[in-house]
Order: structure tokens, then sequence, then C-alpha cells
């Protein structure tokens, strides 16, 4: 009981600076919400502390021992085809359970199968998470294989741009950040750990990270290279967003979510019991605890995600349509609503954590969370900007992506592992359920027959601003380091000689 009402105080930090600033814009001129929109609001902020406390230590003991006790089996047992099939299988399994998958698949359904679409993902991910676990198993450079790739990526961009269907670069980009959501996240980042601390070595760290890395970028070559095959136009219809439909559909949203939760868990954790049975044979008592866990996981998972739909989505709608009356005001608020808006992350409580255990305190929980509430603030007040002056979301992302590839080049190599993770966390459930309908309702007003091409793409911006602050955040403990190792000597080197004590015989 006190582990849960610790996990719930510190959900409660998370998710207050958020709700706080809402009910304040609720009493300026610049929004009006009426009163059952307020009320719906805090009833689902309460509900996302209870959910956010709930997931973390459903995280804490079930989703990241699975994780590394499957890395680390799987690594011991020494078959390498064995381990690269399963985790094959399980990025696959895991992306196709993953809600936010499902949300994007409905988005382009008029030119896009949506099973087509969900499967080719899902292979995706499986592909790139295999060829991750291939770079931790024979120690390769990751800034080297991200290089390659993001490279491959703007090549399938400037194809699409050549077809004339740039209304899906967005968008294809936001699919990196929306599969890795919530449930993948903490197992993904765990089975890394379990494999390079199984393998050791002296970059056994560095390799730890990265997997959610490389997987963010298979289903962005994935939806790139579908778009490619569109036909037709992209029509976006925006959904009915009014507080009076979300609360009237409030049944069927918790039932969705509560299947869509299940169906990922279940699957999770049916592969995680057929290994059990025939590789890693854990104790009893193990076993339970992970049981315990995934209980936890499964009620936090569903309150959130539900409070999230219900109470944020509606709420941030309207708040971007209002906001976009004083369009100082929209990249201001969308500043601050970034920088708190990833506090109440789930995911990212499990990212700070493993990387204050991995590092043993070089890099800790406030240091991290202070770079990502900048970058995502950052990227939203981006976004906002965007939509504003109408421009493609390539000026961001070439010069972004070029910049934050460039620091991997000169900052040490977990820095780069554990800001590129930390970019596919960060675009989290929050983000698509609040900022993502703030983004449309902002793009509503202001530029209507655009909201694919501009409101779409917040995310994917809310996924590149994390690396290169992250970055920047390595580079200067180098600075530093290098600094404190310069005065020292200089001390040294300018020390009395009299106070030299010379030894001699006698």
């Amino acid at each position: 009981m006190k582990r849960v009402l610790l996990k719930l105080r510190e959900a409660l930090f998370s998710v207050l600076p958020i709700t706080a600033i809402v009910l304040i814009l609720a009493a300026t001129p610049l929004v009006n919400l009426d009163k059952t929109e307020i009320i719906t609001f805090a009833v689902a902020a309460v509900a996302l502390i209870v959910g956010i406390g709930l997931f973390s230590l459903g995280a804490d003991l079930a989703m990241m021992p699975m994780g590394e006790h499957i890395g680390d089996g799987l690594t011991k047992s020494k078959k390498l085809t064995v381990l690269l099939v399963v985790c094959f299988v399980m990025g696959v399994l895991i992306t196709v359970a993953e809600p936010d998958l499902s949300v994007l698949a409905e988005q382009v359904s008029a030119v896009m199968n949506n099973l087509v679409l969900i499967i080719t993902v899902g292979v995706g991910v499986g592909l790139f998470l295999l060829i991750a676990v291939l770079k931790i198993v024979f120690s390769r450079d990751l800034s080297a294989l991200l290089l390659f790739f993001y490279m491959t990526v703007f090549a399938l961009c400037a194809m699409l741009i050549e077809s004339g269907k740039n209304d899906f670069l967005a968008m294809s980009f936001d699919s990196g950040g929306v599969t890795t959501g919530p449930i993948t996240v903490p197992f993904i980042m765990a089975l890394g750990v379990g494999i390079a601390m199984t393998i050791g070595g002296r970059n056994g760290n560095e390799n730890s990270f990265g997997l959610v890395a490389m997987c963010s970028i298979g289903p962005i070559i994935a939806v790139l290279a579908l778009s490619l095959t569109a036909k037709g136009d992209l029509s976006y219809a925006v959904p009915d967003y009014s507080i009076d439909h979300v609360l009237g559909s409030f049944g069927e949203t918790l039932g969705m979510t509560a299947l869509e939760v299940l169906r990922a868990l279940a699957l999770i954790v049916a592969f995680f019991l057929v290994l059990q049975f025939t590789i890693l044979k854990l104790p009893k008592k193990k076993i339970f605890t992970i049981l315990i866990g995934i209980t936890y996981t499964f009620v936090g998972l569903v309150i959130f995600l539900t409070a999230a739909k219900v109470g944020f989505m509606p709420i941030g709608f309207k708040l971007g349509g209002q906001l976009a009356e004083n369009r100082g005001a929209l990249v201001a608020i969308g500043l601050g609503l970034g920088m708190v808006t990833v506090l109440a992350e789930p995911a990212i409580h499990v990212l700070n954590t493993q990387v204050e255990e991995v590092t043993e305190g070089g890099v800790t929980k406030k240091e991290m969370m202070i770079a990502l509430c900048i970058g995502v603030g950052l990227a939203i007040a981006m976004a906002m900007l965007r939509i504003i002056y109408n421009f493609s979301v390539l000026f961001y992302l070439i010069p972004g992506y070029a910049i934050s590839l460039g620091l991997s080049f000169f900052v040490p190599k977990l820095y780069t592992a554990i800001a590129f993770d930390s970019g596919g966390v960060a675009s989290g459930p929050l983000t698509s359920s609040f900022i993502l309908p703030l983004a449309i309702g902002a793009c509503s007003e202001i530029a209507p027959d655009s909201i694919l091409s501009l409101a779409f793409g917040v995310v994917a911006l809310v996924a590149m601003i994390p690396l290169i602050t992250i970055q920047v955040l390595g580079f200067k403990a180098v600075v530093s380091q290098k600094a404190r190792k310069r005065i020292i000597m200089n001390r040294i080197l300018a020390a009395d000689d009299e106070q030299i004590i010379n030894f001699s015989w006698e």
C-alpha cells in the first residue's frame, strides 16, 4: 500500500501543472469553458493521477521485469536465431495491438486499407527491433545506423513530394511516435537492458538504450512507403469533440479502451508464458508478482486512456480553437502546455528511472525531466507557428534531424542512445489525445482546409526536439568534465614547490 501511495504522489505532481494551467486559462477572457467541461476535465485529471500511479507501479512489477527476463534468458541460451525470431514476433504483436496505431489507421482508411497499414507498420517495428538487437549483439554504432536509416527516410520523403502526395508527410512522421506507446516502451526498453547486461562488455550501458529509437523509424518508413501507393485525395474530417458527444459515448469509449489494452497485454503475457515454460523457467513467486503487476498495468492504462479521451481530448480541441483568435497567446500557451504535458506521460517516468539506474546517477531524473520539458515545450510552440504561417513540416524536420544526427558524433554515445529513445517516449498517449486535438482545434480556425498537412506533425516534432536537448545536455557534461580536469591540472602545476615533500634515504 505504501508503494501505491508513493506512485500516486508522484503522479499527482506530474498531472497538477497541466491541470492548473487549463483551469487558470478557463478563468481568463482567452478561454471560455462551461461548467460541464470544467467538471469533466477536473474529474478526468483525478482519474489521470490514479491511472499514471497504477500504471507506473505495474511497469515496475511486470512490464520491465518481463522484458529483462526475456532478454536475459534468451541471450543466455546462446541461440541467436531464437532470440531474433522472438524479438521480431514480439515487435509485430505489440505494435499491432497498440491502441494509438488503430487511431492512425482510421485517419487514412479512405486511401489505405486499415489492416494492411497496421500489419505493415507492425512488420516494420518487428524488423527494426530485430536490427536493434543485432546492433547490441555485435556492438555496432547506433549513430551510424540512425544516420543511414534517416537518410532512407528523407529519400522516401523526396519521392513522396515528387509524386505530389505531400499531405502524407506529417502523418508518416507522426506514426513513429504513436506506435511506441505506453505498452511497448517499458517492455522494449527492459528487453534491451536484459540483453545488454547479459552480453556485458564496456558498452553495456550504452547498448541498453536505442531499441525504442530504432523501433520509431520502422513505422515512418512503412507509412511513407505505403503512401507512395495511395490513390486519390486524402480527406480529413474533424471528429466530433463536443463534450456532450464524448460523455454520451463514455461507456463505448471505456469498453473499447479496456478491450484494446487487454488485447495488447494478453499478447505479451501469452508470449511470455510460452517462453517461461520453454526457456526461462522463473520461480513461481516471480511469476505471481508479474501477474499482480499486469493487473495494475491493465487497470492503470484503462483509467489513464479513458480519462485522456473523455476529459482531455475535447478540452484540448476547444482550447486550440479559442486560442487561435490570439496567435501570440497560442504560441506562448502551447510552449507552456508542452512543458507540463510531458510530466504526465506515463512512460516518461519509466524512462527517467531506467536512465538514472543504468547511468548510476550520472544522468539524474531531474536533469532528464528538465531537458524533456524544454524540448517538448519548444516542439509545441514550433508546431503552433507552423499552423499560423502555413509551411511544410520538413522545414523543421530536415535541419532538426541534421543537428541531432550531427551531435551524435560529438557527444558520448550513451547520451545519443538515451536522446533518441526519449523522442519516442515523449510522444505518448497524452500528446495524441490532448496536444494533437489542440493543434487540430487551432488549425480548424486558422487553416481549415489544411488540417492533415498542418495540424498533424505535432507528434513528430515532440519526438524530434528531445533528440537535440538531451544531446546538448550530454555535450554540456563533456565540456564541464574537461573544464574540471583543466582546473585540477592547473592547480597541480601552480602548486608551491615548498609544499612538495621530498623523501630521501639517509
